[in-house]
């Protein structure tokens, strides 16, 4: 497993618990990171789903 890929991993787990930390870690304050945080603020399943979207989308 190389080192990308167990950042990744993490970031999926940070995402699942809290949805704007795991993608606060991969893409900082950018767009990304506000959009979670708003989803969140809707409801926790929201932030989830587009955390998981927005970290393997690559």
């Amino acid at each position: 497993m190389s080192r990308d890929s167990t950042a990744t991993c993490i970031d999926l787990l940070l995402a699942i618990i809290l949805p704007p930390l795991g993608v606060f870690f991969k893409f900082e304050c950018q767009i990304e990171f506000w959009i979670c945080c708003l989803l969140s603020f809707f409801g926790w399943l929201p932030g989830i789903v587009y955390a998981v979207y927005a970290i393997t989308r690559d």
